[in-house]
């Protein structure tokens, strides 16, 4: 049996606050679908450096996308 949740609810919140923005600047969109499309080739090292590198970026002053919630 299936878990119901309503519509747009993700299975794992925590994980969808911390990727989602509002209006992600154009490094933080490129480093998201290159993390999106390591894991689509099972390459789990090179989706983990897509998320270091994405979390480096928004600790410094060059990423202009608001924080994550």
């Amino acid at each position: 049996m299936s878990a119901q949740r309503p519509e747009g609810r993700s299975a794992n919140p925590e994980l969808a606050a911390s990727v989602t923005q509002l209006n992600p600047c154009a490094p933080c969109r490129h480093l998201t679908l290159a993390e999106a499309e390591a894991n689509a080739a099972y390459d789990w090292s090179k989706a983990t450096d897509c998320r270091v590198l994405l979390k480096r970026h928004r600790a410094t002053g060059e990423c202009s996308a608001p924080e994550p919630e």
